[in-house]
């Protein structure tokens, strides 16, 4: 019990005590919080040797709402990786915070357990809570430690996700009064209320309400012109996290909360679903492709490759769904690598504009080359992990989408060119200025980086062994719905 809900608590408790070293010694902060995330790494490990967890207390008796979580290899695994990315934000921002740094510590340390918690909640009170509670440090983030147009992005990602969490939390108390009506009780446990059995109807539009909740954070269009602005004026720490992990915060709530609690309604919304996936898809390409600026680039290929997390959950096929879960945990370290990359350079260069690049390989080749393999995995180059992922669901998506599957297809293409372009604006032709190539820790990160591209690209049965029974118990969910009368 301790053991499990540390993971929420202790990043909160831990990120006071780096707040108060950094007043009282500056830069002790820095290493507070990376023993922190080092703690509750080992924490995670340790639990998931433990095998599948769950722990249940009562919190409000009165509305039968209990403090429940649950922890299995789906969840371990978005942990972990919401664990090490937050280590990475950490050393990419190790000298570029300028001011405030204790308190940039503490709400970095906030994110990380609000997130952990939206992975772990089995219960939907405390689901939305967490949802929530990684809302507000993000938002400071942003706007404290964002750059030229910081307020404006920071209001609307907060009015994005505000909104779209109310329709969400419309949704949980709906459920909890069926329940209620037709069991006698109020419940928000998330196993309970999956056995609810609710008219067509009525499922559609509470499933209505958590799809826009969880579209909203993936992003997918036309819920999506809140990340372009935030991840361009999000400080380098800021954008590793909205990319690497809170954007997966909206996939996984599909995969944990929204399919199993509302399986023949997300049939019947399948095609829609599907089709947002596919012109996100597109529409993410073509925006990156018109792009100048470095940072904007990266975030309109995040929605792009977002887009084939709803076509391959939505198409709920075995092979798809595996594709997903491999596109998540791929585009978090390729994209993450992407903005450490731009923040660097704008630490360097103090501009994120393409044409005031260009030759950098010759001043910062170590920097050019893990550069282009972050591109490359972004291309879906064979060899590296994302290529699995997107093609996992395009091949899934095949069996029942062709049409849609043919489309996505296609539109990889695109990222071939919008990624090339980046890379070759950025490091190729006229030298127009010299920057310091990576030194120390940079070298440090950015190669793990690599590493784990091209380890997870080879050996990708590591990620898909971890998720297995739970998209297992998906697969199960999909055919018992096709065959009820």
């Amino acid at each position: 019990m301790v053991a499990l809900s540390s993971l929420i608590w202790c990043p909160v408790l831990l990120g006071i005590l780096s707040w108060l070293a950094e007043r009282r010694l500056r830069g002790a902060g820095n290493w507070v919080t990376l023993g922190a995330l080092v703690l509750l790494l080992f924490v995670s490990f340790y639990l998931g040797a433990m095998g599948d967890s769950f722990v249940s207390l009562s919190w409000f008796s009165r509305f039968n709402i209990h403090f429940t979580l649950f922890y299995d290899g789906l969840a371990q695994l978005m942990v972990v990786m919401t664990l090490l990315l937050a280590m990475l934000a950490l050393l990419v921002s190790w000298r570029e915070i300028d001011r405030r740094h204790g308190f940039f510590h503490f709400n970095l340390m906030f994110s990380v357990a609000g997130i952990n918690g939206v992975f772990l909640a089995a219960d939907l009170f405390l689901f939305f809570l967490c949802w929530e509670a990684m809302l507000l440090p993000m938002t400071a983030l942003i706007l404290i430690w964002g750059h030229e147009n910081r307020r404006y992005a920071a209001i609307k990602f907060f009015i994005f996700t505000q909104v779209s969490g109310l329709l969400m939390l419309l949704s949980i108390i709906a459920l909890a009064l069926f329940h209620q009506h037709s069991q006698g009780s109020l419940s928000f446990s998330l196993n309970e209320l999956q056995y609810l059995d609710l008219p067509i109807d009525v499922q559609f539009w509470l499933m209505l309400g958590f799809f826009i909740a969880f579209a909203v954070k993936l992003p997918s269009v036309p819920f999506h012109t809140w990340l372009p602005d935030a991840h361009t004026q999000a400080p380098t720490a800021g954008s590793v996290l909205l990319a690497g992990i809170l954007l997966k915060t909206g996939a996984y709530g599909l995969i944990r909360v929204l399919l199993p609690l509302f399986p023949e309604a997300a049939m019947s919304f399948a095609p829609v679903a599907v089709t947002l996936g596919v012109i996100s898809i597109v529409y993410g390409a073509l925006m990156a492709f018109s792009q100048t600026d470095f940072k904007r680039l990266v975030a309109y290929s995040s929605i792009s490759h977002m887009g084939f997390i709803l076509l391959a959950l939505f198409s709920w096929q075995a092979i798809a769904l595996q594709g997903a879960v491999l596109v998540m945990v791929a585009h978090g370290i390729s994209s993450a690598g992407l903005f450490c990359v731009a923040g660097m350079l704008q630490h360097r260069l103090q501009s994120r504009e393409l044409g005031e690049m260009g030759g950098l390989w010759a001043s910062a080749p170590r920097m050019a080359t893990v550069t282009l393999v972050f591109v490359m995995a972004g291309i879906g180059l064979p060899g590296l992990a994302n290529f699995n992922g997107e093609f996992l669901s395009l091949l899934g998506s095949f069996a029942v989408y062709p049409l849609h599957a043919v489309a996505a297809t296609l539109a990889i293409v695109g990222s071939a060119l919008y990624g090339l372009r980046l890379f070759q604006r950025t490091f190729q032709g006229p030298v127009h200025t010299e920057v310091e190539d990576l030194q120390g820790r940079e070298l440090l990160f950015c190669g793990l980086l690599v590493l784990a591209l091209v380890y997870f690209g080879v050996q990708p049965h590591l990620i898909l062994e971890a998720s297995a029974a739970s998209l297992d118990k998906l697969s199960a969910l999909a055919s018992f719905s096709e065959v009820r009368p």
